[in-house]
């Protein structure tokens, strides 16, 4: 596993998920009721599309869109999963090695503002429930979007699933009620860290709407976005085309 050196200028909210680690994936399955393997998986296939030679797993975290993209692959593909979190890479790491596709996934340990690769390196840029970490009140993730830009080929993709904003009314009001009354303590008590999922629940009902997080990707430099709603909109994926 390759390292880089963050402890000069640690980004926003490397403290946090750090500290996280030991229950993450718990945690993950319960408040989202086993849905975010399914959504993991799709975002996987959306990686997969047009036979990529190359895709990067940013804000991998424990490396479950990395292990099912790796799994879903039907030929040779070079995977490289990134995060800041040092405990976080080293559960996936583990992970990979159990599930038998250790030796095909590289995990780096690094920041998205300053990615360790090359101009167009990759086909396709996958991120699973990191990206409202990156826009959400952060200083200075969005900064992100010039190396993603970057990294890609012409014509390469930015596959992004991330909680989202349900267009219908009464929908958005139950899922707002379920984020402050179950995600929000069921994470809390679980997890052990108050702080972290205090965030979560806070940021994903304060999160933009689609049309928003559509508008901030053509901004970034993508002409074509892409966006399908899962869970009656509380979830979705986007895909970028640079």
């Amino acid at each position: 596993m390759e390292s880089t050196d963050l402890s000069r200028s640690p980004p926003p909210l490397h403290g946090m998920f750090t500290a996280v680690p030991p229950r993450y994936d718990l945690v993950n399955h319960v408040i989202t009721l086993g849905q975010d393997s399914r959504w993991r998986r799709l975002a996987a296939a959306a990686c997969l599309e047009g036979d990529p030679a190359r895709v990067l797993d940013l804000g991998c975290g424990t490396g479950d869109l990395s292990i099912n993209i790796a799994r879903q692959a039907a030929g040779e593909i070079e995977i490289s999963g990134l995060d800041y979190s040092l405990p976080m890479l080293e559960l996936a790491k583990r992970k990979a090695a159990r599930a038998g596709i250790g030796d095909r996934v590289s995990f780096i340990h690094g920041e998205v503002t300053r990615l360790p690769f090359p101009d167009g390196h990759f086909d396709a840029v996958g991120i699973s429930f990191a990206f409202r970490n990156l826009t959400y009140r952060n200083p200075v993730g969005r900064t992100h979007f010039a190396e993603v830009h970057r990294v890609l080929k012409p014509g390469g993709r930015y596959v992004i699933v991330e909680s989202s904003q349900p267009q219908n009314g009464l929908i958005k009001v139950l899922f707002h009620l379920y984020l402050r009354a179950f995600v929000k303590p069921a994470g809390m008590l679980l997890s052990g860290n108050q702080g972290a999922y205090r965030y979560l629940a806070e940021s994903a009902e304060h999160y933009f709407t689609p049309g928003q997080v559509r508008e901030i990707l053509l901004q970034a430099g993508f002409r074509q976005v892409i966006y399908r709603p899962l869970l009656l909109g509380a979830t979705g994926i986007y895909v970028a085309t640079k």
